[in-house]
């Protein structure tokens, strides 16, 4: 009898050291361990096979699990904005983008997020004829990313888009100093070629606003601005159209509009 009860003690307290022992292994196991680097590389892949939306979330828990001073962080945050902008969420891109630029201002990705803000911005400008606020906000930011990184590839981009922003505004401005012109409402007309002069002085419109600017500052008398203007189109603008006629070599009240 007592021989029974030392065997079930044995097997009692075999029982309870293997769970132990189990216990222990368990504890010891490895925990997988994130690596924030291979989850980029994974959410790249992602991003270069088209699958947004899957590299967004991604990238997203990146932003989380790369230190402040990580330098992966800004190529996350960029492609983040990419993810954005490629599923036609342009107003959280242009966002995102301009707080790249903003944040690793030193870095390779600042000069094309100022672009990729300013594209983000371009195609949220649907109808330019009657808010011009997205478009304005695109040159701005070209005519910035010109300025702040002049020998970037992405600066050399930037100046097509600025032209071609710059000719579509100066036209619209033209075409309303124009149109008040031609019902005789000079000073608004004035305003108007103004602008294009002041704010669009390398669009092709800027000769002909100058000229229509003689023209009314003749219809009204003014001399003295006439001739400050004759004077500035020979200078800056020798070969524009009906130079001659507009402003006579003497460049005084004489100048007849045609």
């Amino acid at each position: 009898m007592r021989m029974h009860r030392v065997i079930e003690m044995l097997l009692l307290c075999g029982a309870l050291a293997g769970t132990a022992a189990c216990g222990r292994r368990t504890a010891r196991q490895p925990q997988p361990t994130l690596d924030p680097v291979a989850n980029l590389d994974r959410a790249m892949r992602d991003f270069r096979h088209g699958k947004f939306r899957q590299a967004q979330a991604g990238l997203q828990r990146l932003t989380f699990e790369f230190g402040t001073g990580a330098p992966e962080l800004a190529q996350t945050r960029y492609y983040l904005a990419e993810c954005s902008f490629q599923m036609g969420e342009y107003v959280q891109a242009a966002s995102d983008f301009r707080r790249v630029a903003d944040d690793f201002s030193t870095t390779e990705y600042a000069p094309l997020a100022l672009l990729r803000a300013g594209d983000a911005n371009l195609r949220l400008w649907r109808r330019p004829e009657l808010d011009p606020s997205y478009g304005e906000t695109a040159l701005a930011l070209y005519q910035e990313l010109a300025g702040r990184y002049p020998e970037s590839d992405a600066a050399g981009r930037a100046r097509l888009h600025v032209r071609r922003l710059e000719n579509q505004f100066a036209e619209k401005a033209y075409k309303t100093g124009v149109f008040y012109f031609r019902r005789k409402a000079f000073d608004s007309a004035i305003i108007y070629f103004k602008d294009v002069i002041a704010n669009y002085p390398n669009a092709t419109r800027a000769p002909d606003a100058l000229l229509r600017l003689v023209d009314s500052y003749h219809a009204i008398g003014y001399t003295q601005e006439l001739q400050e203007t004759c004077a500035h189109l020979r200078r800056y603008y020798p070969n524009a159209a009906r130079l001659d006629r507009t402003c006579p070599a003497a460049a005084d009240s004489s100048a007849t509009p045609s």
